[in-house]
């Protein structure tokens, strides 16, 4: 973010030790995981460019808001910027862009499921605005939850859980997991 708050990040904390290193994709700030981050110009290419033709594969794991009927599914909604308070974004079928997310549970809670979801797409708030379009917000989402949805958790329960991608260096596909904290 923009914010002289959010001056303390990962990308500056790299960037202290390594001055040429530039982040590859982004998560929204609330969200824990596995980050993308390239040395050079050259490799920030490389790794962009499977960004963009969709041959990097991500996975995150969410726990949502109420008894998600079913055991897997896919999410197909256009998302666009809600202009009127931005930086949220909304579900709009005349200017929106095509956004598809999977999910699948992981397991159930009390009034809690934990989905694990891929993003087909990468559109800005994809994950939270699919899971609240359909009733089930993330736990803790201070823009999309509401109610006891957002009180149900202290930070929002969305997690990069794994990211594979070809590396740079030698073309061959690496994976990276971090275990998810809740």
């Amino acid at each position: 973010g923009k914010d002289a708050a959010l001056a303390d990040c990962l990308e500056a904390r790299v960037q202290a030790r390594h001055p040429t290193s530039k982040v590859v994709h982004r998560l929204d700030k609330d969200t824990s995981g596995v980050l993308l981050m390239a040395l050079n110009k050259k490799a920030l290419g490389y790794l962009g460019s499977q960004f963009e033709a969709r041959m990097t594969r991500k996975s995150y794991v969410a726990r949502v808001w109420g008894d998600v009927a079913g055991e897997a599914g896919s999410i197909d909604l256009p998302l666009a910027t809600d202009w009127e308070n931005k930086p949220r974004q909304r579900v709009d079928f005349e200017r929106g862009r095509p956004s598809q997310t999977e999910w699948q549970v992981i397991a159930r809670e009390a009034g809690v499921t934990r989905l694990r979801l891929t993003p087909i797409t990468g559109r800005t708030h994809q994950l939270r605005v699919h899971l609240m379009e359909i009733g089930h917000p993330i736990l803790g989402d201070q823009f999309y939850a509401t109610g006891e949805a957002l009180a149900a958790a202290d930070r929002l329960q969305l997690h990069a859980e794994s990211l594979s991608f070809r590396h740079p260096a030698d073309g061959v596909e690496r994976t990276f997991v971090a275990p998810c904290p809740f």
